[in-house]
């Protein structure tokens, strides 16, 4: 093997690394988009479990919260 084809080896890999971070990303973005980790319905079901019936006020400010410290 000849030293191009070791360079090219290596820029190959490191361009494959790359793309492979970014299209792995994106598709994590997207599927957290589409199916979030924890919703209002989630919430509201959490309260009520509890005993408590929530406002529409504590639903929301619960998941500004959340958002908030997830950093949204």
């Amino acid at each position: 093997m000849s030293w191009v084809n070791v360079g090219w080896l290596a820029g190959g890999l490191v361009i494959g690394l790359a793309a492979g971070f970014f299209l792995a990303r994106w598709f994590i973005k997207r599927e957290m988009k589409k199916n979030p980790p924890i919703s209002e319905k989630m919430i509201r079901a959490m309260f009520l479990s509890m005993g408590r019936k929530p406002s529409e006020a504590q639903i929301k400010q619960t998941m500004k919260a959340i958002n908030d410290s997830q950093g949204k």
